[in-house]
C-alpha cells in the first residue's frame, strides 16, 4: 500500500541526543523521546505503535520483538555496535539496521590516549591517595610515553586514530589486524599478534565483538605481553577473560590496565557494578563512556538520523549493517517501489513481468542482493505503482514492499 511518511511515528529510547529528534521532525515526522531503554515487553507494545525505533546500547531488540515488528520500517543504533540488536534475522525479515560507526571515533581514541598517559604515570593510585591525605610524590614506577611502543589490535576507525596521536606523542606504532591495512604514519603492520604483544609497551584492543575476538586476550596472551607493560580494552567486554587478566595484574606479569568495557554491564545507574577488577593498583575502570561526550553524542544523533531519513523518504540503504546497500538518488516524477524478497532464482523476472503485463513505464531499477534477501527498487509511472505492488505483495517470495510518494 502507498506509504505516507508525513504519518511517520518515530520512537527514540536511551536519551539519544536531542538533534536527532530535531532532524527528524524537520522531516515531518511524529517523533516521542524516552530517557530509559525499554524492556522486551515494552518494545512488543512499541513496535505496534511505531514505524521506526532508535535505542543505545542497553536496549536489546530480540528475536521475539522481531517477530512482531510487522509495522517497524528500520531500526537505528546510535552507537558503532549493533550487538544488542538481531540483525540477522532482522535481515530476513526485511528491516534495515543502520549504525554510527564513524561519529565518536576520536572521543574512543582521545580517552585511549588519555589512559596511556595515566597508567604510565600511576595518575589512578596517586589521585585516589590525594583524595585520603596521603602525599605520594615517588616517581617510581612512573615514566614518559615519548620512545614508547603501542600495539594497536584492530586497524579500523578508532585504531587508526589512536595510531596518529599516538605517534604525535612520540610513541612508535606496531599494530596488527585481521585484513592487510595501509599503515598511517610511521605505523607497521605485523604479521601475528603475537608480534604485537611481545613488542609493545601499551596493547590497545580495537576490535569487533565476534566468535574470533571472543576471549581473544587470556591466559597465553598475557603471558606473551613485556614485563611492566599496560593492557586497555575499550571495545568489548568479551575480548578479554576477566579472570586471566586479574591473575596477571596480581604476579605482576603486567603493570596495570584499564577497561571501558565489561563481558557484564549494569542496564542503569541504580544497578551495582561488580567486578574482579576493583581494588587492583594501577588499574583503571570507567563505565562504557569512550563514545560519552556532547561532540560524539551530537555526531551520533546527526549521523543515525540522516540514515533513517534517507531510508525513509528514498530507499537508500547505504550505511547499513545487515542489508543490501543500495544509494539511491532522489525519485523525479515517478512513483518508487520498495520490494525486499528473499534471494531466489526467478525473481526479477516475476516483478518485471507483473510491472509489463501492466504496461507500465519503468524509469529507473536498482538492485542488490545478499545471501538471504534481495532488494529492490523500481521508480515507475504512478498510475499503475500501486496495482504493481498489490500483485507484488502476493509473489511467494516476497517479504516486503512499498511505496515512496
Amino acid at each position: 500500500m502507498p506509504f505516507n511518511q508525513n504519518k511517520l511515528k518515530v520512537l527514540l529510547l536511551e536519551n539519544i541526543h536531542p538533534v536527532a529528534a530535531d532532524r527528524l521532525r524537520q522531516e515531518g515526522f511524529d517523533v516521542k523521546t524516552e530517557k530509559a531503554a525499554y524492556s522486551e515487553a515494552q518494545l512488543l507494545e512499541a513496535v505496534k505503535e511505531f514505524d521506526v525505533i532508535g535505542i543505545r546500547s542497553k536496549t536489546q531488540i530480540t528475536a521475539k520483538v522481531l517477530e512482531k515488528s510487522e509495522r517497524i520500517l528500520t531500526f537505528g543504533a546510535f552507537c558503532i555496535g549493533t550487538n544488542q540488536i538481531e540483525t540477522e534475522i532482522a535481515n530476513k525479515r526485511g528491516i534495515p539496521v543502520f549504525n554510527a560507526p564513524y561519529s565518536n571515533t576520536r572521543s574512543v581514541a582521545e580517552l585511549v590516549i588519555a589512559e596511556i598517559i595515566a597508567l604510565a604515570r600511576n595518575l589512578g593510585d596517586k589521585s585516589m591517595k590525594a583524595h585520603q591525605g596521603v602525599w605520594d610524590k615517588s616517581a617510581t614506577g612512573s615514566y614518559e610515553v615519548r620512545g614508547k611502543t603501542v600495539g594497536i589490535v584492530g586497524y579500523g576507525h578508532i585504531g587508526s586514530q589512536v595510531s596518529v596521536l599516538a605517534e604525535a606523542l612520540g610513541l612508535s606504532v606496531i599494530f596488527f589486524d585481521v585484513l592487510k591495512k595501509l599503515p598511517l604514519g610511521n605505523a607497521t603492520q605485523a604479521e601475528v599478534l603475537e608480534d604485537v604483544l611481545r613488542m609493545a609497551d601499551f596493547v590497545t584492543l580495537h576490535v569487533p565483538e565476534t566468535p574470533e575476538t571472543t576471549k581473544l586476550i587470556g591466559k597465553r596472551q598475557l603471558s606473551l605481553m613485556k614485563k611492566g607493560s599496560f593492557l586497555i580494552n575499550a571495545s568489548r567486554g568479551s575480548v578479554v577473560i576477566i579472570e586471566d587478566l586479574v591473575a596477571a595484574l596480581k604476579n605482576g606479569d603486567i603493570a596495570g590496565a584499564a577497561l571501558d568495557v565489561f563481558p557484564y554491564e549494569p542496564k542503569g545507574g541504580d544497578e551495582p557494578f561488580k567486578s574482579e577488577l576493583q581494588g587492583l593498583p594501577n588499574v583503571i575502570l570507567t563505565p562504557h563512556i569512550g563514545g560519552s561526550t556532547e561532540e560524539a553524542q551530537e555526531a551520533i544523533g546527526r549521523e543515525v538520523s540522516e540514515a533513517l531519513t534517507r531510508f525513509i523518504k528514498v530507499g537508500s540503504t547505504f550505511g547499513t549493517v545487515n542489508f543490501p546497500k543500495v544509494d539511491l538518488p532522489v525519485r523525479q516524477g515517478a512513483d518508487r517501489i520498495l520490494n525486499i524478497h528473499r534471494n531466489e532464482p526467478g525473481v526479477l523476472r516475476d516483478i518485471n513481468k507483473i510491472v509489463s503485463d501492466l504496461g507500465a513505464n519503468i524509469t529507473a531499477q536498482f538492485l542488490a542482493t545478499d545471501s538471504n534477501i534481495g532488494y529492490l527498487v523500481i521508480d515507475m509511472e504512478r498510475t499503475q505503482a500501486k496495482l504493481a505492488v498489490e500483485q507484488i505483495n502476493k509473489l511467494k517470495t516476497n517479504i516486503r514492499t512499498r511505496i515512496l510518494y
